[in-house]
């Protein structure tokens, strides 16, 4: 069982939590563990649309013997039909866990600061961190492990890169992060991994962070609500793209969280090419979940 009541950031997980998660994941995928969460109920709330997200929890949830519950933008109006609070408060009284996929950070706080059931973060503006449980549990698929292995992380400093930046230094995952100016990763995020004893390299130039990886990532640009700094941000990474070009002399495999604009952050060429762990990547948001999920809930 893990110590932690909620699941809002990566860290929320002791670096031997997230081990013992990600082996849970890993144990689950291969049919070695049969746990279950019958009579279970998961209500999953949705500010931002998702596929991956509602898809894999949902699934989860059925495959454990439990059932989720959506809840979208039209089904209820957070903050605004009635306080957070009164609606976490009501929740708990119905549902085993709670999974929200929110625009604000503080309002995900919010709801786990007043439910009595786990609170877990399916994406808001500053974190993904199921996400980040996947792509880990991708890597130590692909690799044997994290001892050795070089990721790059090239585009936006966004909510994907920014959780990845803490599981990998959790992990001892080495990381080098291509951001144009302006675009980083948070001061705190960085300063967080620091602590951690993992920090990750630093770079501007995409090609200086490519050269010896074993795995390059790469995210969106324009994230969703951010539609009218387009124009904005397509001339601010010019030169990022993850393409032929970039890869060019190298062997590494490719991760994108999806969904991908193609032509702007990653080329159809490399997307479908055999160096993409992208679907591998999307599978394991099942997994990682179903992983997460039994452990929070002592199943």
């Amino acid at each position: 069982m893990l110590e932690t009541d909620h699941f809002l950031d990566i860290d929320d997980l002791a670096p031997a939590e997230l081990e013992t998660v990600l082996d849970r994941a890993a144990a689950i995928k291969a049919g070695e563990d049969a746990a279950r969460l019958p009579d279970h109920t998961l209500g999953m709330l949705f500010e931002k649309p998702s596929t991956r997200t509602r898809i894999s929890f949902e699934t989860g949830m059925t495959q454990l013997g439990g059932h989720a519950i959506f809840l979208g933008p039209e089904d209820i109006q957070l903050g605004h039909g009635e306080p957070l609070s009164d609606t976490s408060r009501v929740l708990s009284r119905y549902v085993d866990a709670v999974m929200a996929r929110l625009f604000d950070h503080d309002d995900l706080v919010e709801i786990a600061e007043y439910a009595d059931v786990p609170v877990i973060n399916g994406l808001t503006d500053d974190a993904h961190p199921c996400q980040t449980l996947a792509d880990l549990l991708t890597i130590r698929e692909a690799y044997g492990g994290f001892d050795g292995v070089e990721a790059a992380w090239v585009g936006d400093g966004n909510n994907v890169g920014q959780s990845l930046v803490v599981g990998a230094a959790m992990v001892g995952l080495d990381l080098t992060v291509a951001t144009p100016e302006g675009y980083g990763m948070d001061d705190d995020v960085l300063e967080q991994a620091a602590d951690l004893g993992h920090p990750p390299t630093v770079v501007d130039d995409p090609a200086d962070a490519v050269e010896g990886a074993d795995v390059v990532y790469t995210d969106v640009w324009i994230s969703m609500g951010q539609e009218d700094r387009r124009e904005e941000k397509l001339a601010a990474f010019e030169g990022y793209q993850v393409n032929n070009d970039l890869l060019a002399g190298t062997d590494a495999d490719v991760m994108h969280c999806l969904p991908a604009h193609r032509g702007e952050e990653i080329t159809d060429s490399v997307l479908e090419s055999d160096r993409a762990l992208v679907w591998d990547q999307a599978e394991n948001r099942l997994h990682a979940q179903k992983g997460l999920l039994v452990e929070l809930l002592d199943a």
